[in-house]
């Protein structure tokens, strides 16, 4: 997850925020006009927890086999930020409103650069979007 642009440099701030199960996005609007469709899946690939980034650059874990995750409810974090629920189980995750602005601005770029780190870990096409990774033998994160 190199050479990727940096988080908006500007205040952003949604007015509407949709989770679409159905479709498997997150709709979200900002007070500037901008509107995106954001997939689960990519949420969940660059979820901003430590379980998915690490402690540090190139400590990232490639996620795979998030094809068909989604969102089972989502918590507000102050008043800048929500916390998704996935149906994997993955609830660490973050996600400031620049973050997903970010990921909203960005999307393209993120899924090539999702699509070039599976094929790089030896997924022939996008055939890792449907790998389940194997059972966690501890965690890096302490738990």
């Amino acid at each position: 997850m190199t050479n990727l642009p940096p988080l908006p440099a500007h205040p952003v701030h949604p007015v509407a925020i949709n989770a679409r199960t159905a479709s498997r996005v997150l709709e979200i609007e900002f007070d500037n006009g901008k509107h995106f469709e954001i997939s689960f899946e990519l949420m969940r690939v660059y979820s901003p927890s430590a379980e998915v980034r690490g402690h540090g650059e190139g400590q990232e874990t490639l996620q795979t086999g998030k094809r068909m995750v989604s969102i089972t409810g989502i918590e507000p974090v102050g008043n800048y930020a929500i916390k998704p629920l996935f149906t994997d189980d993955h609830s660490t995750g973050i996600f400031t409103w620049a973050y997903l602005y970010w990921l909203g601005e960005h999307h393209a770029l993120l899924w090539q650069d999702y699509m070039v780190r599976l094929q790089a870990a030896g997924f022939a096409g996008d055939s890792g979007r449907d790998v389940q990774p194997a059972p966690k033998q501890g965690s890096s994160c302490g738990k």
